[in-house]
């Protein structure tokens, strides 16, 4: 970049003045919030903190940790002198969240429920509620963000233009950019992630060190609110069952049945019960109702090295901007199909529809609902996400 385009970049959390801010802490019962908590409180904070109550409606029936998870949250806040509210986003999650994961799989794809917990919870119906009366919303992500401050050196008068960016955590196996990937740029202004910074170690640390009552509970697995529940019963309870043939992809040969597309998923090579194998799913007809599967222990057809993504979701800029220049032919990126903390190589190209990623090398199990995370070549800035359509 010229001199005229001169960026300095400035790390978000560790610049920024929070003393004259109104901070909320969404406290979740889990350590990574609560040290966030201490973090704010540290620096001379008071922060309000909230509980997002978002766990199923049969609590009778299903076994869930909420209860737990809020006198986790309890505990910590009356530690710090904070007060801590409970927010219900239960009929909001399950009007957004639950109808989008459930119509996803009905149609045969792959959704990310905590993606767009993220979106339309975390940051929206919690911003709807009471978020909107604070001038920040801090997590317990392992992500960080960065402000880009561009100064045009051509007249001293020139506004300044900032950008805020989607950083990596420096834990990869932590970094949760992917299920961020998908707020709205008004949301990641208020967002800030006080940990984000830390590896995971330095955060049970601090926990330990300040006897935090949740210092050594175990990290929720899973979707956002299931705690036990298993996912095919959460999909059960509202689709049911529709049994169908499975198929070999290679010979057309019939080898069992299964009790429902939407218990399956590309690339799935366990718990399907059926003899003979090893089987890997690679296919479904939703119109059929046929589920396909190749065996051996690593068939090719698990594996595809270019696929097509549609509706890309821009964090900070449209892509063309983030590139420098118009998207005529592939850039090169780093990109997720799920959360690992692999950032795999490729480039990314434009097409009539969207865009069409090339990886580097062939990828295990990639489905159409999946997001494809895109980040640039060094995987340092988050740039959006798109799903994926094969």
């Amino acid at each position: 970049m010229d001199l005229l385009g001169y960026l300095i970049i400035i790390k978000y959390f560790c610049s920024m003045n929070l003393q004259d801010k109104r901070i909320a802490v969404l406290l979740s019962g889990g350590v990574d919030s609560s040290v966030v908590l201490y973090e704010l409180v540290r620096q001379g904070l008071k922060p309000d903190c909230f509980y997002i109550k978002i766990g199923p409606e049969e609590q009778e029936e299903w076994d869930c940790s909420s209860e737990e998870d809020l006198e986790m949250a309890t505990a910590v806040s009356h530690k710090y002198g904070c007060k801590l509210e409970v927010v219900d986003c239960h009929r909001e999650y399950w009007d957004q969240v639950t109808r989008y994961t459930m119509e996803k799989v009905k149609a045969g794809f792959t959704p990310n429920p905590d993606v767009m917990c993220n979106r339309l919870i975390k940051f929206g119906a919690f911003h709807e509620k009471c978020g909107h009366d604070y001038d920040l919303i801090a997590t317990g992500h392992y992500a960080t963000t960065e402000i880009e401050e561009n100064i045009s050196l051509t007249s001293h008068l020139s506004p300044l233009t900032s950008l805020k960016w989607l950083c990596t955590s420096p834990d990869p196996v932590k970094d949760q950019t992917d299920f961020l990937a998908q707020i709205e740029d008004w949301q990641l202004q208020k967002a800030i992630f006080p940990i984000g910074h830390m590896m995971k170690e330095e955060v049970r640390e601090i926990a330990e060190r300040e006897h935090l009552v949740n210092a050594k509970r175990k990290d929720s697995q899973g979707i956002c609110f299931l705690g036990k529940i298993n996912y095919n019963d959460y999909i059960r309870r509202y689709l049911g069952e529709q049994p169908g043939d499975v198929i070999e992809l290679e010979t057309g040969k019939k080898i069992g049945q299964h009790k429902g597309l939407w218990f399956h998923t590309i690339g799935q090579r366990k718990g399907m019960g059926f003899g003979g194998g090893p089987w890997f799913v690679v296919k479904k007809d939703v119109h059929l109702n046929i589920l396909y599967v190749s065996h051996g222990y690593d068939p090719q057809t698990a594996y595809k090295q270019d696929f097509p993504i549609h509706d890309f979701h821009a964090l900070t800029l449209p892509l063309e901007q983030c590139f420098g220049s118009p998207l005529t032919s592939d850039y090169p990126i780093t990109f997720k199909i799920r959360h690992t903390p692999e950032y795999i190589p490729g480039t990314l190209e434009p097409t009539a529809d969207g865009y069409l990623v090339h990886s580097s090398k062939p990828i295990h199990g990639v489905a159409p609902g999946q997001f494809c995370v895109i980040y640039d070549s060094n995987h340092h800035r988050c740039l959006g996400s798109g799903e994926i359509t094969v």
